[in-house]
């Protein structure tokens, strides 16, 4: 661990931190993605959601209850990845811990792991719209590999998927210099994704 935080810089609580928020910036594209593929997707490989659609409840109401799932596994799996982190580091005994130091860090976490939770709000979409499992990971992969080239020809920090990455210091400390407007991009990105999901379960099945 030691190594690896020294590729950022000066191997120290700071730098780990800033692993700890790549970590979920680019692993948590695919494991809040993956999430939410299962919540939406299992629903029609079980062959379960024609029972929830002849259920006497509002399908909005369905459709909030499984974001607000999805939003408590997202933020369970980034508590886990912080406690490993925060355990694993003491193990190996990285120096420069200090209160502020924890402060600075657990924010980057919180921010980073919120912004790529809420990019994971489309991927809901594709899960129903395409009925399983398979659309919805191709689209994580695809927002994932576009993301690399937006962030190579510099263009990542209006590019949605690339930002937690940014944001997180995975291209360097002048790239993480984020201002309102990108992180305005993210969270536009998921009410778009929350508002076609909406419209999908309300619609799909009428002709």
């Amino acid at each position: 661990m030691g190594a690896k935080a020294q590729i950022i810089g000066e191997a120290n609580w700071s730098s780990y931190f800033e692993i700890l928020a790549q970590v979920i910036a680019i692993g948590g594209l695919v494991g809040f993605g993956f999430i939410a593929s299962w919540i939406f997707g299992r629903e029609f490989s079980d062959h379960t959601a024609k029972d929830l659609f002849a259920l006497p409840v509002s399908r909005s109401l369905i459709v909030l209850s499984k974001f607000v799932v999805m939003f408590l596994w997202g933020i369970l799996l980034s508590v886990i990845v912080l406690a490993v982190g925060l355990i694993a580091g003491k193990i190996v005994n990285i120096s420069g811990w200090s209160v502020q130091v924890v402060i600075g860090g657990l924010n980057l976490l919180v921010i980073t792991s919120i912004l790529t939770i809420v990019l994971s709000i489309p991927v809901a979409f594709f899960a129903s719209y395409g009925q399983g499992f398979l659309p919805p990971m191709g689209y994580v992969i695809f927002t994932i590999v576009i993301s690399q080239f937006a962030a190579a020809f510099g263009h990542g920090a209006y590019f949605p998927w690339a930002i937690p990455a940014l944001y997180s210091g995975a291209a360097g400390p002048e790239q993480a210099q984020l201002g309102t407007v990108n992180f305005i991009i993210v969270f536009i990105t998921g009410i778009i994704g929350l508002i076609v999901t909406l419209l999908w379960w309300r619609f799909a099945d009428q002709s």
